[in-house]
């Protein structure tokens, strides 16, 4: 896939998967802005030197401010292909033991930021006039809600994505605007390893599979596919 001269956009781009997301994405000749929070983030990412990569600082993405500084704050003349929306955050918890504070956490940080960059996205590629594609990540419990039991709010925000995902498909297709979403299981990272030390990883995806998935859905070679929930589960 060729993503030569190709502005992408991918928050959660420091992390696990949008690592590989990004290096993908560099590797196939895109630009490839990734915002970041805090200083640290951009400091481990393994692609802060590529010259097509352009890290920003800013805020919370549940924050409309914040999304406009990082859309606005692309690089020069450059519009918006595609938009990757990977940020998000993970709290387990039973509905009985949930407050509205926590319960609002999960909203934002899953929900309310990709809706905003969702937005702010379909702006851009409508002022660019080529179309374009977006691609989301919701997660396992967000197709199969019975296996969400113990993560209330982080099932009921990643529905949320998934169902954000089919209505906007259906909003901007006449636009050449795809819009899809990837729901993973749970990834074979290192984070995940330490937190379960006795599962079976070789069941897990592995991250760089699921980017890859990713990548096709945010290419041009992708032309008809759209609010589409993919899910990429791996033998898991």
């Amino acid at each position: 896939m060729d993503f030569s001269g190709k502005h992408v956009v991918v928050t959660g781009g420091t992390g696990a998967l949008g690592s590989a997301v990004t290096g993908l994405l560099l590797a196939a000749g895109a630009t490839v802005t990734v915002p970041f929070r805090h200083d640290a983030e951009a400091e481990r990412s393994a692609h802060r030197n590529h010259p097509k990569l352009t890290l920003i600082a800013v805020g919370d993405l549940a924050n409309e401010a914040a999304v406009a500084k990082l859309y606005d704050g692309r690089p020069a003349k450059i519009s918006v292909w595609a938009s990757i929306h990977i940020a998000g955050g993970f709290v387990p918890g039973n509905v009985a033991d949930t407050d509205k504070a926590a319960l609002m956490a999960q909203l934002d940080s899953n929900l309310v930021s990709c809706f905003l960059c969702c937005r702010a996205a379909v702006k851009a590629m409508l002022a660019g006039g080529t179309g374009g594609r977006i691609v989301n990540v919701a997660a396992r419990p967000a197709l199969e809600q019975r296996s969400g039991a113990g993560m209330s709010a982080y099932t009921v925000a990643k529905s949320g994505v998934a169902a954000l995902t089919m209505t906007l498909a259906e909003e901007v297709a006449k636009d050449g605007i795809l819009v899809n979403a990837v729901a993973p299981s749970i990834m074979d990272t290192q984070a995940n390893r330490k937190a379960m030390p006795k599962a079976n990883f070789d069941l897990w995806p592995k991250v760089e599979e699921v980017a890859a998935t990713i990548l096709f859905l945010a290419s041009a070679d992708n032309r008809v596919t759209r609010g589409a929930i993919v899910p990429v589960y791996g033998k898991a």
